[in-house]
């Protein structure tokens, strides 16, 4: 039979192109070749032990954290050992790489709680991290799944053994002799007889104690209200206190602008100006729930407040929304029936996960926390929270276009103290470049601090506030 006349099925090759051995093993040899270089083949054949691929510490008062961001999960094993005190972590199957051994360099001198910080080979397969202490910890070590831009984390939050009692460091930064706290701890403080002119909030001023006057009780009488028929509205004789809490830090960056701003920049900025600015009245003082650039749980925000006994609790947010033309300024209180638009429930959705971008050690149960979700459904105080807001969106539509003409409401979390007053102030649009702009000159920075404080002031003149049983409020 003739080639022409040769039968052929459909997977047999014409013999001018059937290939000679050599050029079976010049086409397997490049076949295999791209195989490998393919990035699923790289991912397939790439080793699956966890690899270090940044490291990051956040020094602050409250608590010290280390991150490792690596690319798989990890073993690891921790304890403490005592004199002197240190915190030893050993991880398992990866290599002491570059990441780890820059450890060591970020430790800085002035960080409250660690003095030093490094990492070596313990044994084949194992890298130790040793950190010695300059004080006495409570450790929290706990792995975090991938979220956001993170990969698998590593957390080691360096926590105080006895945390400060808030309201004790409150008294120890006032040391002011027209404190009127401070002056009652002191003994100097000497009731007067009150003014019957108009409504105010104001201060004691420092005077002589009464020879019989003891300091436990001169300072018992500084916290309370003292009531008088001024047109039927109580006259209060204390520091008005007020939470700022600047939202996102640390790990959680919160929303990030077209030219990279970072939202937790720009709330901290703003929320110090407001700081300043309250702590100048002669009856407010502020405090901050984080006051450099560390990360606070949502739940936590709310228990400092409330151990603060804070009349106000105001959270300072810079907004961000898909399409870079949405822009405005808006003030949110809590809703326990729902959102009030779709875009306010995707922003608090947005909000309440920063616990998950941030990292929370959600073993830990905390009592405090679990009082602040009771009873969220004081109608007193949610009444309060509306008046605030409204009273400070007055003042942010004088400086700013408003998003809404009213105040929105949503399930924010970290509006959720059942006694204390409390708004969440959407500055502007931080993804809108305009406003962008805007938020990071410090001319705005200011106007939206003194919007805020104007705010404040109007809802007290009409609202002050009202009798606490300030020490049994101490959680």
């Amino acid at each position: 039979m003739s080639d022409q006349n040769r039968p052929r099925t459909a997977l047999s090759l014409p013999d001018e192109v059937t290939p000679s051995p050599a050029r079976r093993r010049v086409v397997a040899g490049g076949v295999s070749l791209l195989l490998l270089c393919s990035p699923w083949a790289r991912a397939a054949t790439r080793s699956t032990a966890p690899s270090i691929l940044a490291v990051r510490v956040w020094p602050a008062a409250d608590y010290t954290r280390v991150t490792l961001e690596l690319d798989a999960p990890l073993k690891y094993t921790y304890f403490a050992v005592k004199n002197p005190d240190r915190l030893v972590v050993d991880i398992e199957g990866i290599e002491l790489n570059a990441a780890l051994k820059s450890l060591a360099n970020k430790i800085g001198a002035d960080d409250p709680y660690i003095k030093l910080l490094r990492a070596g080979n313990f044994k084949p397969g194992v890298v130790r991290l040793v950190m010695d202490l300059k004080t006495e910890v409570a450790p929290q070590v706990f792995a975090l799944k991938p979220v956001g831009e993170y990969g698998h984390r590593l957390v080691l939050d360096i926590y105080p053994a006895v945390p400060a009692d808030p309201l004790m460091s409150l008294l120890d930064k006032r040391e002011v002799t027209g404190d009127p706290m401070q002056a009652a701890v002191r003994g100097e403080l000497k009731p007067e007889p009150m003014e019957r002119s108009e409504t105010r909030i104001e201060a004691r001023k420092p005077a002589e104690a009464a020879p019989e006057a003891q300091p436990s009780q001169v300072a018992r009488e500084s916290r309370e209200i003292k009531e008088a028929p001024r047109k039927g509205k109580p006259i209060v004789d204390r520091l008005v206190t007020i939470t700022l809490d600047p939202g996102h830090g640390g790990e959680d960056p919160g929303a990030v602008g077209q030219r990279g701003s970072q939202e937790k920049v720009v709330t901290l900025a703003i929320a110090k100006r407001l700081k300043a600015k309250l702590d100048a009245e002669p009856n407010m003082r502020a405090v901050l729930t984080r006051d450099s650039d560390f990360f606070v749980p949502l739940g936590t925000r709310v228990q400092k407040a409330r151990r603060l006994q804070a009349d106000l609790f105001v959270s300072i947010h810079a907004d961000a929304w898909v399409k870079p033309d949405a822009r405005g300024s808006s003030v949110f209180v809590l809703s326990e029936r729902g959102a009030s638009s779709a875009a306010a429930r995707y922003l608090a959705q947005k909000e309440n996960d920063a616990d998950l971008v941030g990292g929370v050690n959600f073993g830990v149960k905390d009592v405090h926390l679990a009082q602040t979700l009771l009873d969220l459904s004081q109608t007193a105080t949610n009444n309060d929270s509306l008046k605030l807001a409204k009273s400070v969106l007055k003042e942010m539509g004088g400086i700013n276009t408003l998003h809404k003409a009213g105040v929105e409401q949503a399930g924010f979390a970290v509006l959720k103290a059942p006694d204390i007053p409390s708004i969440l102030v959407e500055t502007a649009f931080i993804s809108n470049p305009e406003e962008e702009r805007r938020l990071v000159d410090e001319g705005y920075q200011d106007q939206v601090a003194e919007a805020i404080l104007r705010g404040i002031k109007a809802y007290f003149a009409k609202n002050p506030p009202l009798a606490k049983s300030r020490l049994a409020r101490l959680d």
